[in-house]
This record gives structure tokens, sequence and C-alpha cells, in this order.
């Protein structure tokens, strides 16, 4: 195995705090407390208009040491969707995309697959619905993008979901998800919505919830994070799983689909 990488995800809330206040700055030194080699970001941009981000591009280029994956379809935006993706400038980003996810409200999720010393990682990194039914056919999609090869990859997210035995279920076949404890709400934290799926050639060394007084107010979710080991990629056999991946979902949940709208 590799040497570790930090993943994190943080639900920044439009940089919104528990004290009502709007702080970009707040959020930008939380993101730097994390030490993170990536962070996945939510509610990143605002969600009219043209979505515009409610974090500077220049002051995270000249405040971190990070560099913003290339997502957004616009020039305000920081991300697609919400969702918006920080890699660390040691790490090259070798290619991005977007999963439109299916939903009672516009979701989607970000692909962004980065070069590390053991060779290619992807990282999908996701805020899902509020509706169960709907998180159970968001995570086929997602399941379903990266079918023909999802050992290599991360998912990772708001993933809404309060129970820890429920929910989940299309990521129980190739995937460990990982709760690193109760992130919201930061006030008073009594649930695990933040979370982590670890496909099989990715290996947990510790993951934890950023818990300082600072994460404490800057929004109302704190962030998550997880040290990981990659195994070395196999010489010959493709490593991530293609951009072109078919999405089909089981027949249970296509018929459920249809149903409800009505086709």
């Amino acid at each position: 195995m590799s040497k570790d990488l930090r993943l994190a995800s943080y639900n920044i809330q439009k940089a919104v705090g528990v004290d009502f206040r709007r702080d970009p700055a707040r959020i930008i030194d939380v993101i730097n407390m994390l030490q993170a080699d990536l962070v996945a970001l939510q509610e990143v941009d605002k969600r009219l208009g043209e979505r515009p981000s409610v974090l500077c591009r220049r002051m995270i280029e000249a405040e971190t040491d990070f560099r913003i994956a290339p997502l957004s379809r616009n020039e305000v935006s920081l991300g697609w969707h919400g969702n918006a993706v920080l890699v660390h400038r040691d790490h090259e980003i070798l290619a991005t995309g977007h999963i439109g996810l299916p939903g009672l409200e516009p979701r989607g999720a970000v692909r962004v697959d980065i070069a590390t010393a053991e060779g290619p990682l992807a990282i999908v990194g996701a805020h899902l619905g509020l509706v169960r039914n709907f998180r159970r056919l968001q995570l086929e999609t997602i399941r379903g993008h990266l079918d023909d090869a999802p050992a290599r990859t991360v998912i990772l997210g708001d993933f809404n979901e309060w129970s820890e035995g429920r929910g989940l279920e299309p990521l129980d076949e190739d995937y460990e998800v990982i709760s690193p404890g109760n992130s919201f709400h930061a006030a008073r934290p009594i649930a695990s919505l933040d979370r982590f799926a670890l496909g099989r050639k990715v290996a947990l060394r510790d993951a934890g919830v950023e818990e300082g007084a600072l994460a404490s107010r800057a929004s109302d979710h704190l962030p998550v994070w997880a040290d990981i080991a990659l195994a070395p990629a196999e010489p010959g056999v493709p490593a991530l799983p293609t951009f072109e991946s078919s999405v089909s979902l089981s027949p249970g949940t296509q018929q459920w689909w249809n149903t409800f709208r009505g086709t």
C-alpha cells in the first residue's frame, strides 16, 4: 500500500455559520486546518440564477495549497450542482466529469481522477437528496457510472442518510461505507450524514470529524476526513472506470422510477 492520502468532505452551507453570518474566509481557514490532499465541498454555489460561488477563486489560489478542479460550466460557479473539489497542488488532476442524478430536485455528482504514487484514483463527490428512495436511486446511478472498475474509487460527501443500517444498499457489494462520526448539526452533532464509500483497492487507515471551535461555527455541518492507502495499480489492467460507462438501474428501482415519472 502507498503513503496515506487524506480525503475530506465538507458541506459549507454556502458559508453561512451557526451564528447566521456568511463568512467565506472562515471556511477557507477550516479547509486549511484539515491538511487534506483532496477536499470535496457541498453547497459551495448559490442555487439561483447562474449559481455564483460563495468562495472566491482568488482567495483559494492565494491562501491555500489547493487547485480548483475544473467542474464549473460557467464563469461564476466553483462546481456543479453545488459540488466542488479542491485538489492539493502535489497531485495532478487527470480528468473531471459530471454525473446527472435523478430526484425531486436538481442533483448531480462530480468526478475527479487524480494521480497518486500508486496510480490513479477516482473520486466522486455527491450531495444526495432528502428522500431515501431517491437517495437509493442516486447511489445506483453513481454505481452504474463506475460499473466497469469500482475498486479504485471513493465516493464521498453529504449522504443525507440518518440511518446507520438502511438506505445505502446500492453500495453493499463493492464498497465499504465509512461514517467517521456525528457531523450534523455542528452546534450539537447528532447524525453522521457525511460519509465515505471506499472501493476494494482502498484501505482505511483512520477517519474522524473536525470538531474544533472554528469548524463548530463556520457551517451547520462539521467537516469529516479519512486517511486512506491505495493498492498499487496492476500492469495491463484498466485502473479506473471509463467515462463512457453505461448507467443501468436494477429492475426494481427502474420500475419504481418509471412509475414515479408516469412512463
